[in-house]
């Protein structure tokens, strides 16, 4: 097996062996709604009759929240130093949670706000859309959402104070832990709060978000989010979208998450306008690399970290969302006009040719001048560049013919390549 939890530093495992008192104290309180609210409504100076951070009358996310905060206290085994990242984590949601409240009391003509034909890129995790949503980034006629904004998206930020310097020191602060405490993180993925970051984010203020199922080892919280309505985490991301541009004015915005896979009709009955892009890969070496990615994630809150399942758990997961978006696409449900299929395959052999192949069939115009910071972003960032990403499909104990049965109708149906699965 080629996947190895990476060394610790020798302050993260101070923390752990419960040496640095003040994180102890902080991760011994209870990860329990009731506790984490009214810790959110301290650090805002609000009292108790504030509520509980209900937007519209609407407090259905305290279910979800009561779920996530019983799988991690009594499923995911956290450390000294998982438990108080997580804490955290929760925190602020909760405290976005009553701003946006709150901002919505002050300003609700924000619900006003289009957000008009969205270009949304998804697809399995590590099939390229990460850089691909990159290069977007570097185009000025496009809004695609920097970390910092996501994590802390009100008040809506303004285009002559851009950057704002307290919430984007907050969100680096946040995003910049976990490479700190797992080594390695960023040779798979890197996280800044200037980056451009996945809109799951967003979501995550429903407490419905992939976030957290790849963070931790929560299987009640898996199962509850499989079998959820992901309409209010859709309306939520669309308010977080609303927030950001209220000061902007209409932007084309540009968003990209994995996680939209699985909720495609629910994404397009709330942006019913949106223009799909979607990037594809061989299974064979998804499975492995995003294996390998949310090992290292969870390394960074527990030691306890089973690669074998991880690998189960992405194999049934992408199985089935692949499978789904075979008939979506057989059923009509993804618009031909409004859609494009691009295989990593394609863009590595000629990436600027993937890019234009992709501005032309979402409709998006391609000036020289993008093209240009578009190369320059690529010659930049050349791979390996933090470090090498290995992985192994063998780490995952699944049986290689098996899953190659599983995946064959997806293969087949958009012509996905074999790349050989890494050994």
């Amino acid at each position: 097996m080629s996947w190895q939890p990476p060394p610790r530093p020798a302050w993260v495992a101070a923390v752990n062996r419960g040496e640095v008192l003040p994180i102890a104290e902080e991760a011994a309180r209870p990860l329990r709604p009731d506790a984490l609210l009214d810790e959110a409504r301290a650090r805002l100076g609000l009292d108790h009759h504030a509520g509980v951070g209900a937007i519209d009358g609407d407090d259905r996310f305290l279910v979800p929240l009561g779920v996530a905060c019983g799988a991690l206290e009594d499923e995911a085994r956290l450390t000294v130093m998982g438990r108080w990242m997580t804490r955290r984590f929760l925190v602020r949601l909760l405290e976005v949670r009553f701003q946006l409240a709150a901002y919505l009391q002050a300003d609700p003509g924000v619900r006003d706000e289009e957000v008009r034909s969205p270009v949304i890129v998804t697809g399995a995790p590590r099939t390229g859309t990460t850089i691909l949503y990159g290069l977007l980034s570097c185009d000025p006629a496009l809004r695609v959402p920097e970390g910092w904004e996501l994590l802390r998206p009100v008040p809506p930020p303004d285009p002559d104070r851009f950057p704002d310097p307290g919430r984007l020191a907050l969100a680096d602060q946040e995003l910049r832990l976990m490479p700190s405490v797992s080594a390695n993180l960023d040779a798979i993925h890197t996280y800044s709060g200037r980056m451009a970051k996945e809109c799951l984010s967003a979501m995550s203020f429903e407490l419905l978000s992939e976030e957290l199922t790849a963070r931790y080892h929560v299987p009640s919280y898996v199962e509850h989010l499989a079998a959820a309505d992901l309409t209010p985490a859709y309306e939520m991301h669309r308010l977080v979208l609303q927030v950001l541009q209220r000061r902007f004015g209409e932007v084309q915005w540009v968003l990209k998450s994995p996680a939209h896979l699985r909720a495609l009709p629910t994404l397009l009955g709330v942006y019913p306008d949106a223009r799909i892009v979607v990037t594809h890969r061989d299974p064979l070496t998804v499975l492995p690399s995003v294996s390998s990615l949310v090992a290292t994630l969870r390394w960074a809150h527990s030691d306890a970290v089973d690669m074998a399942d991880i690998g189960r758990y992405h194999a049934e997961l992408y199985g089935g969302y692949l499978d789904a978006l075979v008939t979506a696409d057989e059923d009509g449900l993804l618009d031909p006009a409004r859609t494009f299929h691009g295989r990593y395959a394609d863009f590595v052999a000629d990436p600027m040719g993937s890019v234009r192949r992709t501005y032309s069939a979402v409709g998006l115009e391609l000036s020289p001048a993008t093209e240009a910071a578009m190369v320059a972003h690529l010659a930049e960032r050349p791979k390996g560049a933090k470090g090498e990403h290995r992985y192994s499909f063998d780490d995952l104990g699944l049986d290689r013919h098996a899953e190659q049965a599983r995946f064959a109708r997806y293969c087949a149906h958009f012509s996905v390549p074999s790349e050989g699965a890494p050994t």
